[in-house]
């Protein structure tokens, strides 16, 4: 009821400005305790154990300023960035829509963010030893000016070597349509040059790697990312970032340039992560994202395939206590179908 009656306050400012006062609303906020261990929706992926599958999506938090504050909202684990090895301001602005008419969002950012070394000090002050507190991944990506010069590998070398001690996992991001060139990363060559670099730089470190893939891809693309993945011993796979695609949309910004997430995204998401459970069969969890706003949406998910659930634009439009409302919708839905676990629901349709 709250949001409600604030969300006609937040939908008069310029969204990017919306976004930043709720970091900073976020940022004075007491920590709270970890969450409590609930057997139905605990959860285990890459040897990591998550208090529940409802997870903050990366770009919320772009530096590491509040990423340690989201399971006081109900969230059983956060991502923060992406953070690239120099700070870059990004896209000009505009850059950020609200389409509130299909409940979407189109932003074109471009991977602003303070740089790494900044976000490691930051994230360093109130870290705790891993497995100690709230389950925090951390998003790498490339500079711009490093992919357009055809250095995004050495960028992602960086990004693993700076933040692997800071992480519960890392997020090696290409598929953001916003940075020219990156996507180009998802191809079968340039990927397994980029995964071999990846793993050779995180070493002996137990910090699980995973890799973030967009929507928009070809059959082939999928096979190649599969086999890619498992040639790599690559620990979990992101199923999906923004579209570059535009399904029919009634909003005032529907022609803006960027990336699509939001309501419109549900069924292409979804899709493609069962396409890659088909791929992948048991052999590689999967993490679904995109357009997930309800806890039939992430029960649909986890059905399909996916270990754990992440959302972010739907905050936009439901309000900060979303992940808790999924949580309870969930342990609501297993109830109904005689599920016990988390791990009992993965895959359960595919």
């Amino acid at each position: 009821m709250s949001y409600r009656l604030i969300r006609p306050l937040l939908f008069a400012l310029d969204p990017e400005r919306a976004h930043n006062l709720s970091i900073v609303a976020l940022r004075m906020m007491p920590t709270a305790q970890p969450l409590p261990t609930d057997p139905m929706l605990e959860s285990h992926v890459a040897g990591l154990r998550f208090p529940n599958p409802v997870g903050l999506a990366a770009g919320y938090d772009k530096d590491g300023r509040v990423a340690h504050k989201m399971h006081g909202l109900g969230f059983g684990f956060a991502e923060l960035g992406t953070v690239t090895p120099l700070a870059q301001p990004g896209n000009p602005q505009p850059r950020l829509f609200r389409l509130v008419d299909d409940k979407a969002v189109i932003n074109r950012f471009g991977f602003n963010n303070g740089g790494q070394g900044a976000a490691a000090d930051r994230i360093a002050r109130y870290r705790r030893p891993k497995g100690e507190g709230p389950v925090i991944g951390i998003n790498i990506g490339a500079n711009k000016d490093a992919t357009a010069a055809g250095r995004g590998i050495a960028d992602y070398v960086t990004g693993v070597t700076c933040m692997a001690p800071l992480a519960d996992y890392l997020t090696v991001n290409i598929s953001s349509p916003n940075t020219p060139g990156l996507r180009a990363l998802q191809d079968r060559a340039a990927l397994d040059d980029l995964l071999g670099a990846v793993m050779a730089a995180r070493g002996a470190d137990p910090t699980p790697i995973f890799l973030k893939v967009a929507p928009d891809l070809t059959p082939a693309d999928m096979e190649d990312i599969a086999a890619a993945c498992i040639d790599h011993a690559i620990d979990a796979l992101i199923v999906s970032n923004t579209t570059v695609s535009r399904p029919a949309l009634r909003s005032v910004h529907a022609a803006e340039t960027g990336g699509l997430s939001g309501a419109p995204l549900t069924d292409l998401s979804l899709a493609r992560l069962r396409d890659f459970r088909r791929l992948l069969g048991t052999r590689l969890p999967l993490i679904g994202v995109g357009g997930i706003a309800t806890a039939q949406h992430a029960y649909d998910r986890i059905r399909a395939g996916a270990s754990l659930v992440q959302v972010y634009s739907a905050l936009v439009y439901e309000g900060p206590w979303l992940a808790r409302r999924i949580n309870s919708g969930l342990k609501a839905l297993m109830t109904r179908d005689g599920v016990r676990t988390i791990a009992e629901l993965v895959g359960s349709d595919a």
